[in-house]
């Protein structure tokens, strides 16, 4: 069997492939490429096939049907929880990278009223239901089977996932990872919420304006994750089936994808790179002979997140005593040490859980620090500054 120590030291010989910048065009991910010549970002929707071995919907008892995305097929299991509003295939780059540094099992789910699950009840995101929906669909997919289990969730996430370990609802947990939710500064954030939805756009005239406006507002700032996350997040208006549904049932994408021929859903405004500015990117005939126009679609966010504001409090209330209760060994990953409200604070002092800071200007050394002396001192503070997507789960995989 592999141990934890075996674990570190083959991350810390690893000599892992460069990582393309995110987003250009001709520069492929764990690897060396040539950015396309034009230099347009490219914002066309990706298939969830390339970062995930199947898609597979587990029918519950009642009749509740949930989407889940799986890679790997020994080791410990992941279970990836998306946040509010966002849906399974969040974690896609994520499950890549993983599954290239250490052999495991990973399982996203998209749940209630999010991405392709469906259930009699959409609009009942309460967190005992949500917590509740995760040990059933776990115990659908592995029954007495299951593998030993580290529940890894996203804010909304986040604490579902702390919510489902607290309850019991997940047998066998080996670990919990949180990030980026504390109580404190969740339940103050509430209050400006619908504003924030409010300002969001309710349609978008394509996917790719989708994905466009998520990588360009700043929601995704991987355009890579952003192209095969964004179908998740929105519905066609016209069908009301997920974008992923169009994703994958246009030939034209698919046939597209292989060759390399950028699409179009019409005209794409592109950033003006010395400005910054926004313009219409022109196209002559010739461009245009070899793209295809994709139909002008309508979508619409896949699940109004405004109808839910009851539940809200309900994620986050005693949030920071459930996580310090839960008896599997814990990590929390924040954007900054203020974030922690007294209880956190205490319980770190205390070496109840692993503490892990995001700040700027990581340096290898201090990562391969960590990993190093992990083992002894586990329960240290470690500061990640300025965290490369492959940086990040080293410190996941060595936890």
């Amino acid at each position: 069997k592999t141990n934890m120590s075996d674990i570190r030291r083959s991350l810390l010989k690893s000599n892992l492939p460069p990582m393309g910048p995110p987003g250009v065009p001709g520069m492929k991910r764990g690897g060396r490429g040539r950015a396309g010549m034009s230099g347009r970002k490219d914002y066309t929707p990706a298939s969830w096939k390339k970062y995930w071995d199947s898609s597979e919907d587990v029918t519950l008892e009642g009749g509740d049907v949930f989407r889940i995305y799986k890679r790997g097929s020994a080791g410990p299991l992941l279970l990836l929880l998306h946040g509010g509003g966002y849906s399974a295939l969040t974690w896609s780059l994520f499950a890549e990278n993983v599954s290239e540094m250490v052999e495991c099992q990973l399982i996203a789910i998209d749940q209630r009223g999010h991405g392709d699950t469906q259930t009699s009840d959409n609009v009942d995101l309460s967190a005992e239901t949500l917590a509740s929906d995760i040990g059933r669909v776990v115990d659908a997919v592995y029954g007495s089977q299951q593998p030993p289990c580290v529940l890894i969730g996203h804010s909304m996430g986040g604490a579902i996932a702390v919510h489902t370990a607290y309850y019991g609802y997940v047998a066998g947990l080996a670990g919990l990872v949180v990030i980026d939710v504390v109580e404190g500064t969740a339940m103050d954030a509430l209050s400006s919420m619908q504003s924030f939805l409010r300002g969001r756009p309710q349609n978008f005239n394509s996917l790719q304006n989708a994905i466009e406006w998520s990588v360009r507002s700043g929601q995704t700032r991987n355009t890579e994750a952003a192209r095969v996350s964004m179908p998740g997040q929105v519905k066609n208006t016209e069908t009301g089936s997920c974008g992923t549904a169009d994703v994958e049932s246009s030939a034209n994408i698919n046939q597209n994808q292989e060759s390399g021929v950028p699409l179009r859903a019409d005209v794409i405004p592109e950033e003006d790179g010395d400005s910054g500015t926004s313009q219409v990117a022109e196209h002559s005939s010739t461009q245009t002979s070899t793209e295809i126009k994709l139909p002008v679609k309508k979508y619409t966010w896949r699940i109004n997140l405004g109808e839910t504001e009851k539940f809200w409090s309900g994620w986050f209330q005693g949030l920071s005593a459930k996580f310090l209760a839960c008896s599997p060994a814990k990590m929390l990953l924040l954007a900054g040490i203020d974030r922690l409200d007294t209880d956190l604070t205490v319980g770190q002092m205390q070496g109840i859980y692993v503490f892990i800071i995001i700040l700027e200007n990581l340096d290898e050394i201090s990562l391969q620090c960590y990993l190093m002396y992990s083992s002894t001192y586990f329960n240290c503070n470690f500061f990640l500054q300025n965290p490369k997507d492959s940086q990040i789960q080293k410190i996941i995989i060595a936890f």
